[in-house]
């Protein structure tokens, strides 16, 4: 597991606090415009959000994008691993690779608790309670 995001992720949360106070559907162009990437790449972004079924995509000139579940609902860590894949890949943070099991690495355990800690607390944080301290 890395300690940080991708400029992906990044892009996916600020698409979805714009797209919860948003009246209606936004199109693409203008949502990449507000969250400052290229129309292009919003598709790539919003792909993960509308196969969870949090976001609606309708295709056609006046078609766009509509967030479709409450940011209550949505925890940072489901959105993180929505984008990025899952976080914990069993690799170790000094080997790369998983650590042996007969052969910890001496951060083995100390890594395991801190890591655990993180995604709970990512688990446990939902969009909504980011976004009003994004918004207050």
């Amino acid at each position: 597991m890395r300690l940080e995001i991708t400029k992906k992720a990044d892009l996916a949360l600020k698409a979805v606090f714009e797209l919860d106070h948003a009246a209606g559907l936004v199109k693409g162009a203008d949502l990449a415009g507000t969250i400052g990437t290229t129309i292009p790449f919003i598709a790539q972004v919003m792909k993960p959000l509308v196969v969870k079924g949090w976001v609606a995509s309708e295709p056609g000139p006046t078609g766009g994008y509509r967030l479709d579940t409450d940011t209550s609902e949505i925890s940072l860590l489901d959105l993180i691993e929505a984008v990025e894949g899952p976080t914990v890949d069993g690799s170790c943070v000094l080997r790369g690779t998983p650590c042996p099991v007969t052969e910890y690495c001496a951060l083995h355990d100390a890594w395991c608790r801190a890591r655990d800690a993180l995604l709970a607390e990512l688990a446990n944080t939902k969009i909504s309670d980011v976004e009003e301290g994004v918004h207050s």
